[in-house]
């Protein structure tokens, strides 16, 4: 079994790869996330993603890294992590009622060897009142997440329901990355 490096600092991927009792070891990538306007969203995460991935790869350069990144999409504007509580009110109050995607780019580097992909899933939030908007802001959920929202905690009260894959949303959607890996030669579950 290969040396498994996880190029994020998100608490969420952690958890869904400590779920499947992978071994690894977490890299926390300080990568520069700005980009040229005009980026399709599916190019936007492969970027960032990749951008992550390589970074971890400068330090760890016999293992198998994976870089990942989540953005939320609201009527064509790319939602990020707010900054503040009006922030978090502003996307609260645009995903209100809507449907919106939720883009994750994942990219796997290995030796000389570099896969990427993203993963798509839709979104459909409740009407959300004001009292609904500011209680979820003042659990602090939302500020380190895309959107404003963790479809994993508290915020599945807002979510109508998904289309798609549900870890996409998450922030890293393990069924393809394990599909991948196996592609690449690469197997982590336990024989």
């Amino acid at each position: 079994m290969d040396h498994l490096v996880l190029a994020s600092a998100s608490p969420r991927r952690k958890e869904i790869l400590q779920k499947l009792n992978i071994p690894f070891t977490t890299f926390s990538p300080n990568a520069d996330e700005t980009l040229p306007s005009g980026l399709l969203p599916s190019e936007f995460v492969k970027t960032l993603a990749l951008r992550k991935a390589r970074l971890a790869f400068d330090h760890f350069p016999q293992a198998v890294i994976i870089g990942s990144d989540t953005i939320v999409v609201c009527n064509d504007i790319i939602l990020g992590k707010p900054k503040n509580c009006e922030e978090a009110k502003y996307m609260l109050k645009q995903l209100s009622g809507q449907v919106h995607s939720v883009y994750t780019g994942v990219a796997i580097i290995y030796e000389d060897r570099m896969e990427t992909f993203y993963e798509k899933t839709d979104v459909e939030f409740w009407e959300l009142t004001e009292i609904e908007i500011n209680q979820y802001i003042k659990s602090g959920e939302p500020f380190d997440k895309a959107g404003a929202y963790g479809i994993q905690g508290q915020g599945a009260l807002l979510v109508k329901k998904i289309i798609g894959d549900y870890y996409t949303v998450v922030g890293l959607p393990i069924s393809r990355l394990y599909r991948t890996l196996i592609e690449m030669g690469l197997s982590f579950l336990p024989k």
